[in-house]
């Protein structure tokens, strides 16, 4: 068989997630949590099921949720969006991404992507014929440097991918960046599409700027959300898109040929949960943000450095004054050492710089996040190297 993907293999969170489970570590690099669900959405998503919500839900998704979204968009960012025509239920964020891109991309378009770069966009590009232009972000700071952006455009730019919050640099995009993306925008038939799954998780007074309230940007994005970071609930796969009508109508026809529809009683649980507890996600910069402190006071003096995490509920690790090894080695040697599982960032990048980072994931319990730090301080403690 002729491969479309034949340099593809399988992506670093299953590979660190399996043998994590081989050696028995603490997994704190894939971003799932290992908590409990809020038990009124557990409790919507039962009724639904009792009250027959079984069957295929409509193809865009139920509009209940639909109404539910738009009305937390009017909430967060004071916008007015159609439910019925400029809003998509997904099977995650990540079907979301896959059918934007497969909408805009054609054979011979090129999109760029920010390096590190989350591992599903560029495969995305490149079923669909197109070439990903990869700008690195350069670490400790990982911001856009938007002149490379302006000599990187051509006439074949169809998409601009922009993560924001960005996972794993955990850096949030200013306002300024969003006027700096329009500008090089104007004029041009190229859209964006905005990952913003992680909107709700930014740290330290900063606020999430979303496409969707750039109105010159909103005109021309796709942006992409998921009620898996937002409800803790990251194996019911049910995100959406929001775009303007004539988009989502292409997105629509990849949807509907893809997954078509998504579970629709975590659909209906999902939309009465929305509807009872309408600020349910409000809470969610303050939670995460005590457990990056937790972990960052408990890892003080151990000779890691943990700059502080702008957005995501994930924390970069600095470990180069702990190590001389590159990241997918130093990763291998906590698994195997201290038993604990991280993530490296250098497979985010096509050609990766030297870097010293791993990324933990913040979204464990408490219990999880002291066991991993005592685990890290006790390796720290036992080299002999050091």
């Amino acid at each position: 068989m002729r491969s479309k993907l034949p340099d593809v293999g399988t992506t670093i969170f299953t590979v660190q997630s399996r043998r994590a489970v081989e050696l028995g570590a603490l997994n704190i690099g894939q971003g799932f949590p290992d908590y409990p669900i809020d038990p009124r959405l557990a409790a919507q998503v039962t009724e639904a099921m009792r009250e027959g919500h079984n069957q295929y839900a409509p193809m865009a998704g139920v509009l209940e949720l639909r109404s539910a979204i738009a009305n937390k968009l009017a909430l967060c960012y004071g916008i007015a969006v159609d439910p019925i025509d400029e809003i998509t239920v997904t099977c995650g964020g990540t079907e979301s991404l896959y059918c934007a891109i497969q909408a805009v991309i054609g054979p011979g378009d090129d999109a760029i992507v920010f390096d590190p770069a989350y591992d599903v966009y560029e495969p995305a590009v490149r079923l669909a014929g197109g070439r990903c232009q990869r700008i690195a972000l350069q670490p400790p700071h990982f911001r856009i440097d938007w002149q490379q952006v302006r000599d990187a455009l051509t006439e074949n730019t169809r998409l601009i991918v922009v993560n924001n919050p960005h996972n794993p640099a955990c850096s949030i995009a200013t306002r300024n960046d969003l006027d700096e993306l329009a500008l090089l925008l104007r004029g041009r038939d190229a859209y964006v599409l905005a990952d913003e799954v992680y909107e709700h998780v930014v740290f330290d007074g900063m606020t999430h700027q979303s496409v969707l309230s750039h109105p010159e940007l909103r005109a021309r994005s796709f942006a992409v959300f998921s009620f898996g970071k937002t409800l803790h609930a990251t194996g019911w796969r049910v995100g959406y898109c929001v775009a303007p009508a004539q988009l989502t109508a292409e997105l629509r026809k990849i949807h509907q040929f893809n997954t078509f529809s998504i579970a629709a009683p975590l659909q209906v649980g999902i939309a009465r949960h929305l509807q009872s507890v309408p600020d349910c996600w409000r809470g969610l910069s303050a939670f995460f943000a005590a457990k990056r402190d937790a972990l960052r006071a408990a890892l003080a003096g151990s000779g890691f450095v943990l700059p502080p995490s702008q957005g995501t509920y994930f924390q970069l690790l600095d470990f180069s004054a702990v190590s001389a090894a590159n990241d997918i080695e130093f990763c291998e040697q906590l698994m195997v050492q201290a038993g604990v599982a991280t993530i490296p960032l250098s497979p985010f990048y096509r050609t990766p710089p030297r870097i010293q980072l791993l990324r933990l994931c913040l979204a464990k319990s408490d219990q999880t996040l002291q066991r991993a730090a005592q685990k890290l301080l006790s390796y720290v403690a036992t080299r002999g190297d050091r």
